[in-house]
C-alpha cells in the first residue's frame, strides 16, 4: 500500500493557551511575591496563608487542564473562577481596611485575569465578558464602594478579555474557512487524477468504440452512437466533480486536511528508484523511435509512473490527431537534477487555440493526463506546436 497520507495541522489558539499556563504560574508566583513582602501588614496572615497555599496547588495541578481547548472543560473553568472569586472576597478578611481602602491588592491579584482569560480563550468574548463581569463584581464588594482604581482595573480586565474573546472567534473563523479551501484543493487535486486515470483508459475505449462503430455501420452504428454519448457523459462529470477521498477536520489543536492511504499494484516500494527506460520502452514500435542514455535512468517511483503515463498520453495524442502515417520520437536527457523527456513527432500540428477548445469540451488530455502530471510531481510540460511541421511536447521532472 502506497503512504500517501500528508497531514496539514493548523492551530492559532494554541499559542494561546500556552502563554496562559505561563501566565497562571508566574502570576501566582506574583501573588505569593507581594505578600510575602506585606506580611507584618496583615492582621490575619493566617487566612492568607492558607488561600495562598490552595492557590499554589491549584496553579500547578491544573497546568493540564490550560493545555488545549479539549481539556479546559466548563467545569474547570467554572472551578477556576470560583477559587479567584474566593481570593477577593477572603481580602477583608485577611487585609486590613486601611490597605484595601488605599488600594492593596486582593490575594491572587492579576493571577483572577488568568481565570478570566481562560473564559476568553475557551468560548470567545461573550463568555469573557460573563467572567469578567463577575470579577467586577467581586472587587467592588470587597472595596466596599466604587472607587476610580476599583473602576479603572475592573474595565481594564473587562476590556481587554473581551477584545482576546474576539480575536480567538475572528481566528477560529479564519482557520474554517483555511480548511474548507484546502478541503477544495484536495478535491480538486483527486478529481483531476481520476480524471487522467479515466481519460487513460475509459473515454479512449468509448472514442474508439464509437469511430470503429461508425465505420461499420448496420448495429455497431447504433453501438457507436451510444458509446458516444456516454463518452459525452463521462466528460462531464469528469469535468464538473468527482468525490474526494480525503477527509477535512476541525480539530481541537487545528483544522485538518488529511489524505488517506491508497493501494498501490507495484510490487515496489516507494523508496525503491525505478529505471525510467524500462517504463518508456514498451513504447517503442515500428513507428515510435526511442532514445535513451546508455546509463539507467533513476527516479522515484511514483515521479518514473507519472512520467511515463505523461508520455503515453502524448504519444496517444499522436496516434489520434496525427494520422496513420506520422511518426513520433521519444529522447530521454538525463541531468544532474532534472530528467527531461521529449516527445516530438511529423504530423500537421496543433492549430492555434484548439487546446483551449478541447479543454472547455471536457476533453483533457493535455491539461489533465500530460499537465497536470508533472504539476503535482513538481515539474512542467511545454508544448510547442507549428501547423504543418508537428509538435514537441518537452517534459520536466526533477529526480527528488
Amino acid at each position: 500500500m502506497a503512504k500517501r497520507e500528508r497531514v496539514m495541522r493548523m492551530s492559532v489558539e494554541q499559542p494561546l493557551w500556552r502563554a496562559l499556563s505561563a501566565y497562571r504560574v508566574l502570576t501566582m508566583c506574583y501573588a505569593i511575591g507581594l505578600f510575602v513582602s506585606a506580611y507584618d501588614e496583615f492582621p490575619r496572615p493566617e487566612v492568607a496563608i492558607a488561600f495562598l497555599s490552595v492557590l499554589f496547588v491549584w496553579t500547578l495541578a491544573t497546568l493540564p487542564k490550560v493545555a488545549n481547548e479539549a481539556s479546559c472543560t466548563k467545569r474547570f473553568l467554572a472551578a477556576d473562577l470560583t477559587v479567584a472569586l474566593t481570593g477577593i472576597l477572603l481580602t477583608p478578611v485577611a487585609d486590613s481596611h486601611d490597605r484595601i481602602v488605599t488600594g492593596g491588592p486582593t490575594l491572587p491579584s492579576i493571577w483572577t485575569a488568568g481565570s478570566v482569560l481562560a473564559f476568553a480563550i475557551k468560548g470567545g468574548w461573550r463568555w469573557a465578558a460573563f467572567a469578567s463581569t463577575l470579577v467586577g463584581i467581586a472587587n467592588v464588594v470587597q472595596r466596599g464602594a466604587l472607587s476610580q482604581d476599583t473602576l479603572h482595573n475592573v474595565l481594564l480586565v473587562w476590556v481587554a478579555s473581551i477584545a482576546i474573546g474576539y480575536v480567538v472567534e475572528v481566528a477560529r473563523a479564519s482557520e474554517r474557512t483555511l480548511a474548507r479551501a484546502l478541503e477544495i484543493e484536495a478535491t480538486t487535486r483527486e478529481r483531476e487524477r481520476l480524471a487522467r486515470d479515466i481519460h487513460d483508459s475509459v473515454l479512449q475505449v468509448l472514442a474508439m468504440v464509437q469511430r470503429r462503430g461508425s465505420a461499420l455501420g448496420g448495429d455497431a452504428a447504433e453501438l457507436g452512437r451510444m458509446a458516444g454519448e456516454q463518452e459525452v457523459a463521462l466528460r462531464t462529470l469528469v469535468s464538473g466533480g468527482i468525490p474526494p477521498s480525503r477527509v477535512s477536520e476541525d480539530a481541537t489543536q487545528g483544522a485538518l486536511v488529511r489524505a488517506i492511504d491508497e493501494p498501490d499494484d507495484s510490487d515496489e516500494t516507494e523508496d525503491t528508484p525505478r529505471d525510467l527506460r524500462t517504463l518508456l520502452t514498451p513504447y517503442a514500435t515500428a513507428k515510435v523511435t526511442f532514445s535513451e542514455p546508455g546509463a539507467p535512468v533513476l527516479l522515484p517511483p511514483s515521479t518514473a509512473k507519472e512520467l511515463a503515463a505523461a508520455v503515453g498520453a502524448a504519444l496517444d495524442n499522436v496516434h489520434r490527431h496525427a494520422g496513420e502515417t506520422a511518426r513520433a520520437w521519444i529522447l530521454i536527457e538525463d541531468e544532474p537534477d532534472t530528467v527531461i523527456v521529449t516527445v516530438r513527432d511529423d504530423g500537421p500540428g496543433i492549430p492555434e487555440g484548439r487546446l483551449a477548445q478541447a479543454e472547455g469540451e471536457g476533453r483533457m488530455g493535455v491539461a489533465l493526463s500530460i499537465r497536470g502530471r508533472l504539476r503535482d510531481i513538481g515539474g512542467t510540460a511545454e508544448l510547442i506546436s507549428i501547423p504543418g511541421q508537428g509538435t514537441e511536447v518537452e517534459l520536466r521532472a526533477p529526480k527528488h
